[in-house]
């Protein structure tokens, strides 16, 4: 089995550790943080080695997962590239666009494989949308969290909002040609509340919202194509589909059917379903596929080319939100 260890032993690490120690894909190690005291107390509680450093950790695995702070992905994961570690790296995949094209340059030259934690893909709502045509021509995206001390050590667009744009970038799969953003810090010195309007070569137009100062939270994402429309909660799982059928056409068992629209001699009618959504753990999904790919039994789900693009668009709209400031 591949022997996996972790490295950043925080909020995200934790869950990460306690995952592969449940794995049946791979051998949980051991993990590292700079806190040893954080990474003896977690090495305890799930049975493994708390490495004093990274170098001694590498020495007894084949891949690691990298969850310490996003300005430290960078340095660890070209130091695990070039000890040919493979890498499962949270996102965003480094602080800068230009780190992450240059791990991406390594990592092809030593072929270690890069997996970026980019866990929308793996949500089962997405999982459920996958079996239907995907052209949008407008998307909304409302990704909206309390506040979390936790998570200031990067802008509202760095730590939610690149959620969807990653998600937005992957269901289109066009090229964006226009950023307009706006921001605001309220309570940090970087951008807190933001909205960006991506334009994308085919048309396709995007409207993403994120805040990390609401009251309640919400991950949604609506989408709009001809004769169809998705909606998605992502917290809830679940996935919504309105879609304009020919009458001739018998909806399928889980449609209701809301109406009926005729326009001469074309009749046609709306349709309402709701998919039945498996529920699952994104991240154990996300540690299966990294598995899988290392194994070569599958492509890398999210590449870290897919990442360093939505860290452009993120480094874009970052620019825009803080001109404005």
């Amino acid at each position: 089995m591949v022997r996996v260890g972790v490295i950043g032993i925080g909020h995200l690490g934790a869950i990460h550790t306690k995952l592969w120690q449940q794995s049946s894909v791979a051998k949980l190690i051991g993990l590292y943080d700079v806190d040893f005291s954080r990474a003896t107390e977690i090495a305890n509680q799930y049975s493994c080695t708390a490495f004093e450093s990274i170098s001694s950790l590498l020495d007894s695995v084949d891949a690691v997962t990298i969850a310490s702070s996003t300005n430290s992905h960078y340095e660890i994961a070209k130091q695990c590239i070039l000890q040919g570690k493979h890498c499962f790296i949270e996102k965003p995949i480094t602080e800068t666009y230009i780190q992450a094209q240059e791990l991406i340059t390594l990592a092809e030259i030593h072929s270690v494989s890069l997996q970026i934690g980019h866990v929308e893909r793996f949500n089962p709502a997405m999982v459920a949308l996958s079996s239907y045509s995907i052209k949008p021509k407008f998307i909304e995206a409302h990704r909206l969290s309390q506040f979390k001390p936790r998570a200031i050590d990067v802008s509202v667009v760095h730590d939610l909002m690149i959620h969807d744009i990653d998600i937005v970038l992957w269901l289109v799969g066009g090229t964006v040609v226009n950023v307009d953003a706006n921001g605001v810090g309220v309570i940090t010195p970087t951008v807190d509340i933001a909205n960006a309007r991506l334009t994308f070569d085919n048309g396709c137009v995007a409207n993403l919202t994120a805040s990390r100062l609401s009251v309640q939270a919400m991950r949604k994402i609506r989408m709009f194509q001809e004769n169809t429309y998705f909606s998605l909660d992502f917290a809830k799982s679940e996935l919504e589909i309105f879609r304009i059928t020919d009458a001739a056409v018998q909806p399928s068992q889980q449609a209701t059917m809301l109406g009926t629209i005729e326009a001469g001699l074309v009749k046609k009618n709306i349709v309402y379903e709701k998919p039945t959504v498996i529920p699952t753990n994104a991240i154990e999904q996300e540690h299966i596929s990294f598995i899988q790919a290392i194994e070569g039994k599958k492509p890398i789900a999210v590449t870290a080319f897919d990442a360093a693009e939505a860290l452009r668009i993120v480094e874009i709209i970052q620019e825009q939100c803080l001109s404005k400031l």
